[in-house]
């Protein structure tokens, strides 16, 4: 397929996606996705599977040299003894046929007589009492037709006369003899009507009187074939069974590694789960057990902190409620005096009325953060319920908006409300989610930097959404999960405008989840901030998607998120600054 990079892999993947929705691809891709997660998930698999592979590897290769080796020893050997035989054989031929021409009458009875005698020496060396028991066949053949004796073999063994002298497979071993040269070839055939099996053919010229002959011997390799074939078995069977060993064994002492690693495992996920007394058991004196040792003792420190830390927590969350409560009532007499003297404030000189004021806006700072450290408390001590009913989101946005108006319309930042005209129901806490608004918009409203800050209201058929967007100074990557920390402020140099208490972020947080929803907040240098609070339609289900995103449009994107349209058109309303539409 020409073309780019970028589409021949595309091609692939489309033809591959189109064999896996066929019958067979299918099967044989689930077939391949669950041995790779076997593969990816146990170690003992890949371990045996490695050693299983290399060792049939190098088992195969070891028998294969070992077969070669024994038979070509055995080859050399029949060469050595096969060629001593032919050469016994040509001078015993030569000294025999000692006659004056080849028209000499004694010559056709002397022959069958040599090759009968030469046929028994061959069988003798090859271990037969006879040649024809060996297998051996014994033929003198004349050299490029010359016209001497005719082509002659032992009697009854035409077959192997006809394999010697015809033309085919031994044309080159006939030339080399011609030449004057002692050759041998290897070949194939049915000289004694056995069946086609492997012969050494071993050729050599005798120089009489009578003219030039070619002696031809053909030496079965039956014996040779069965070694051969025993020892290929005998290594087979030997290696096939060394590879299961060693994959048994390989299995066996992967088994024993990765038991107490798989135990450990366990121990750290119950440990994980908050079951702190888990321990691992340990056994003798080995690596594995020094291992478990040390995981134990491991896992004693952690829960000899992580209990020292709750204890510290609890008393911090036991110190912070006590303190809360015991200030409670002191502050009630202040609060009693500062009053009186707040109202009484016409009555004194300027310098002591307006003290009377600062004291009075201080009285109320402290009220405010005695209640928020009240419900910290209460948050950390799992101690918070959650009173959930219908109720109507449109309003309780629009309530919160309209409180928050003065403060928009000193700093310069009007609310610009984006609310559907038909009711928003869902199943909430009205004071938690009113509680969540006022701290949403009302940082909004401080770091709105003089720009209008937008506030939307959306729901599908599972949640509600409502986003909070200023275009203020933004802020750094990391500090969207910093902003919901205690007491942490982005800028700790800025004036703040409403007094808050730093806690505002960290119990809408806790009141979002108590919902069982989202706090979410995005923010950019220079792009301004968006906070999204999303909780489900029906209080105790579980939430899936938005139907708002986090991101605002036009803005850059710093976390991937999945947008989709709102379910309903909503309305536009401005208030504190301008007019409502």
């Amino acid at each position: 397929m020409r073309g780019s990079p970028v589409l021949t892999a595309r091609w692939w993947r489309i033809q591959w996606r189109r064999v896996r929705r066929a019958g067979p691809g299918r099967w044989l891709y689930r077939v391949w996705l669950t041995a790779h997660q076997a593969w990816r998930r146990s170690l003992q698999l890949r371990v045996v599977s490695i050693t299983l592979v290399l060792s049939s590897v190098l088992i195969a290769a070891f028998g294969v040299l070992v077969t070669n080796w024994i038979t070509n020893g055995q080859l050399a050997q029949t060469r050595d003894e096969t060629r001593n035989t032919v050469n016994q054989g040509s001078q015993y031929a030569i000294s025999q046929l000692r006659v004056d021409g080849p028209n000499d009458p004694a010559l056709a009875s002397t022959v069958p007589e040599l090759l009968a005698q030469l046929l028994n020496d061959a069988g003798g060396s090859a271990g037969s009492s006879s040649g024809s028991d060996s297998g051996v066949q014994v033929a003198i053949v004349p050299v490029n037709g010359r016209p001497m004796v005719e082509a002659l073999a032992v009697p009854g063994e035409d077959r192997a006369l006809q394999a010697l002298s015809e033309p085919g497979p031994l044309d080159g071993l006939h030339r080399l003899v011609a030449e004057g040269k002692t050759a041998r070839q290897y070949v194939t055939a049915d000289p004694d009507g056995r069946g086609s099996r492997p012969f050494l053919a071993y050729g050599t010229l005798i120089r009489t009187q009578a003219g030039e002959l070619g002696l031809y011997y053909m030496f079965p390799l039956d014996r040779e074939v069965d070694l051969a074939e025993l020892v290929g078995t005998s290594v087979s069977l030997t290696g096939i069974s060394l590879v299961v060993l060693l994959a048994l064994l390989a299995a066996v002492v992967t088994r024993m590694v990765v038991s107490p690693v798989r135990l450990a495992a366990r121990t750290a996920q119950r440990l994980s789960a908050g079951l702190l007394d888990q321990r691992m058991e340990v056994r003798g004196e080995d690596d594995l057990a020094s291992l478990a040792a040390a995981f134990n003792q491991m896992a004693a420190n952690l829960q000899r902190q992580i209990l020292r830390l709750e204890e510290m927590s609890r008393l911090q969350r036991r110190f912070t409620s006590d303190v809360s409560h015991e200030l409670r009532t002191p502050l009630t007499t202040v609060r009693m005096a500062a009053d009186l003297i707040y109202n009484e404030r016409d009555e004194f000189d300027p310098a002591v009325a307006r003290s009377a004021e600062l004291l009075h806006a201080e009285l109320d700072r402290f009220e405010e953060l005695l209640t928020d450290l009240l419900e910290i408390s209460r948050f950390d001590a799992g101690f918070a319920i959650l009173d959930a009913e219908p109720v109507d989101l449109t309003p309780v946005v629009r309530r919160v908006a309209e409180r928050l108006e003065s403060l928009a319309e000193r700093v310069g930042s009007p609310i610009v409300l984006e609310v559907p005209d038909q009711p928003v129901i869902a199943e909430v806490d009205q004071r938690r989610v009113e509680r969540v608004l006022r701290n949403l918009m009302g940082n909004a409203v401080e770091h709105g930097e003089h720009r209008p800050v937008r506030v939307a209201l959306a729901a599908d058929d599972h949640s509600v959404a409502i986003t909070v967007r200023d275009e203020g100074i933004g802020l750094k990557p990391g500090e969207e999960k910093l902003v919901f920390n205690r007491f942490w402020r982005a800028d700790p140099s800025r004036a703040r405008q409403t007094g808050g208490t730093g806690l505002g972020l960290s119990i809408s947080l806790e009141d979002a989840r108590l919902h069982g929803g989202w706090l979410e907040a995005w923010g950019a240098p220079g792009q301004g901030a968006q906070f999204r609070l999303v909780v489900p339609l029906h209080a105790g289900d579980r939430l899936t998607s938005s139907p708002l995103p986090l991101v605002p449009e036009g803005a850059v994107p710093t976390v991937g998120l999945l947008k989709e349209d709102h379910a309903v058109e909503p309305e536009v309303i401005e208030i504190g600054g301008g007019r409502a539409e």
